[in-house]
């Protein structure tokens, strides 16, 4: 598609789709640094902090099976209000918990209504753009897609520091009371056919059960599932390891985070410029070189350094630097076959990529030990998502894109 089923300009298309895709990583990433400081405030356990953030990922997986069959079926305007909405309510109530069982069910309500973000993202840009146009878009959408927990904690540490840990869901609140008010003003309804019948169980099973049979889709989605799904448990796993084994500051852990968001900056720099004149599925062969040097890295230093800022931050930076190599072909490969069920595709795409996060984050919990999680859960994802893209792609049948 060359623009002529394009209803909103690239431009905006981007900048609605960056806002949207932000907001679950954002919320997920700015409350880190707050956690250990909640075990005091709450009186309670690590375990029982990182529940909440468990909650999260959970009302934000599940609902990814979703949202974007809703949005199929009523349009992907107001879905996405409805979601926001949803969002902000459950936002104001996590502010003024009381306990952590009232913050562990906000935690999962703000989930639900994070998720409808990653959804439509990719779903506005599907309904117009396909191609090279598609991966540029997806390009900066990424950029915010990883940015958004690359510089979170940074932000989430120095508020938490200057003011509290219920300042850091303020923060929450204003950032999803301007996307739903730039919704509302500049999303233009994009999906061409909605209609009911997205939302029968039988279509429904059968659209997902399309996308899991087919390597087209199911190759760069596990792809994305591990390397995202990788960014999100470290967004779990660093905050400890760095404010209890290094001993900094929640300040100075955000900070320190820079690191990472620098990395992926300049990943992002990198790649937008590459493909002006490259294709971005030629940029992916060496990403994944760079996650494999990475894990290695990771791998390598967790078990025979003692933990320091760069021992730990080095091969995270690495890492987040090869993802943006890898992420805007992944995404765009795995939505380009399938224009009918788009809002289908997308919250697969995103169920897996935050599933992963999840399957990440309870292993590491259940090592009992950060630093060991470090050394073989978080290297391991990415090699695991290496070798499926590797053999779906080399082994698995080609299938014909849905009919409508």
């Amino acid at each position: 598609m060359n623009g002529d089923r394009s209803i909103m300009s690239a431009r905006r298309t981007s900048l609605l789709g960056a806002g949207l895709v932000a907001i679950g990583p954002i919320s997920m990433a700015l409350y880190t640094p707050a956690m250990p400081a909640l075990v005091e405030a709450f009186g309670t356990t690590d375990a029982a902090v990182k529940l909440t953030l468990t909650a999260y990922f959970a009302g934000f997986a599940l609902t990814q099976l979703f949202c974007g069959p809703l949005t199929d079926a009523f349009g992907r305007k107001p879905v996405t209000q409805a979601f926001l909405t949803l969002y902000l309510v459950s936002s104001v109530l996590a502010t003024f918990a009381p306990t952590v069982e009232f913050m562990v069910v906000a935690r999962a309500l703000q989930g639900v209504g994070a998720a409808v973000g990653i959804a439509v993202s990719r779903a506005i840009v599907r309904d117009q753009f396909t191609g090279q146009a598609s991966a540029k878009i997806m390009n900066t959408i990424a950029m915010m897609l990883a940015l958004g927990p690359a510089v979170s904690p940074t932000i989430g540490g120095v508020v938490l520091e200057l003011f509290g840990w219920r300042e850091v869901f303020w923060c929450m609140i204003i950032y999803g009371a301007a996307l739903m008010t730039a919704v509302a003003v500049f999303q233009v309804e994009t999906n061409p056919g909605p209609g009911m019948h997205h939302l029968n169980p039988r279509q429904l099973a059968r659209n997902y059960g399309t996308l899991l049979r087919d390597p087209r889709f199911l190759a760069p989605s596990l792809l994305v599932g591990a390397g995202l799904g990788n960014l999100y448990a470290l967004a779990t796993v660093l905050p400890f390891i760095l404010i209890y084994e290094v001993g900094l500051s929640p300040s100075a852990f955000g900070l320190t985070m820079i690191i990472q968001s620098g990395s992926f900056i300049a990943g992002t720099i990198l790649t937008g410029r590459l493909l002006r004149i490259v294709d971005a599925q030629k940029l992916v062969p060496y990403g994944l070189a760079l996650w494999v040097v990475a894990a290695a890295l990771m791998c390598f230093s967790a078990l025979t350094q003692e933990p320091s800022i760069f021992s730990v931050m080095g091969p995270v930076a690495l890492f987040v630097f090869a993802l943006a190599l890898v992420l805007p072909a992944s995404f765009t490969e795995a939505m380009a076959p399938f224009p009918y069920i788009a809002g289908a595709a997308s919250s697969m795409l995103g169920f897996l990529q935050f599933g992963g996060g999840i399957v990440a984050s309870l292993a590491i919990a259940a090592l009992s030990d950060p630093v060991l999680g470090m050394a073989f859960i978080l290297p391991g994802m990415p090699i695991a998502g290496i070798v499926c893209y590797l053999l779906l792609n080399r082994f698995g049948p080609r299938r014909p894109a849905p009919a409508e």
